[in-house]
């Protein structure tokens, strides 16, 4: 017969962080929380500390913020329509992040690009330079 585990009632944040793909490593997840990235309850926590269900999270990632409540508990990695579903999001919280989105898109959309020449590019700048 197939011992069942009880469920989860709490569980590591930075185990969590990884599980619901806000990280991609728990050391990554770890090193947020370490660095003051990552707020449980309005408090300024370790890696280690466990978070429950019905817990508030504030992320900061990569200039972006997330305002989060914790509905579930996962401590492996799933695909990430799973992972979704571990979460919900405050509505002020997903309007400002794309307002930040539809900024950087519009900043860097107009900002000119430099990629390398080609090869047929290059050709042609060799054969200017070469009628001098």
């Amino acid at each position: 017969m197939a011992k069942h585990k009880p469920p989860l009632t709490k569980l590591r944040l930075d185990k969590w962080l990884w599980a619901a793909r806000f990280f991609k490593t728990r050391r990554f997840a770890s090193e947020a929380i370490a660095g003051g990235k990552v707020h449980l309850n309005g408090q300024r926590v370790k890696p280690s500390k466990e978070v429950q269900t019905n817990d508030s999270l504030h992320i900061n990632k990569n200039g972006y913020s997330w305002e989060i409540i914790v509905l579930g508990l996962n401590a492996q990695r799933r695909p990430a329509k799973e992972a979704i579903q571990l979460y919900s999001e405050s509505d002020d919280s997903i309007k400002s992040r794309q307002a930040l989105e539809a900024l950087n898109k519009d900043m860097y959309a107009s900002a000119p690009r430099s990629e390398r020449p080609n090869k047929k590019q290059r050709r042609q700048i060799h054969r200017f330079k070469q009628s001098d």
